[in-house]
């Protein structure tokens, strides 16, 4: 049996290290958002913010910890790839976010007339 080269051996427990950082980041950004939501720590769109900028902070452990963004040789098309992918999720996120703000407005007679009358100032005769 032959041994591994030294810089082989380095590599690895580097990139060891590097798993477990992004696991154990992963896992306290995870736990602090359900603590947020859990313990009502903030209300409304300031909890809506928090969870966000948490979320956003995963998706950059999971892209340098797992992913390895940035280390290969070439990354054009990885960026390209994740270019596209974000582009996709940046879509699929704004519309899911406008379609559930505008489905109160269509959901009953009844709740459409409160809705004019209350936030539209319009009355029906």
């Amino acid at each position: 049996m032959s041994k591994l080269p030294a810089a082989t051996v380095n590599d690895i427990t580097r990139a060891k290290q590097q798993y477990v950082l992004g696991f154990g980041l992963s896992l306290v950004t995870t736990l602090t958002a359900y603590l947020l939501v859990v313990h009502q720590v903030f209300e409304g769109w300031n909890l809506a913010y928090a969870i966000v900028g948490l979320a956003l902070a995963q998706v950059i452990i999971q892209l340098l910890c797992f992913l390895h963004v940035g280390h290969e040789r070439e990354p054009r098309w990885n960026l390209l790839l994740l270019d596209f992918t974000l582009i996709v999720v940046v879509i699929v996120v704004i519309g899911t976010l406008w379609i559930m703000n505008h489905l109160n407005y269509h959901m009953s007679p009844q709740d459409t007339n409160n809705y004019l009358v209350k936030d539209e100032g319009f009355q029906s005769r």
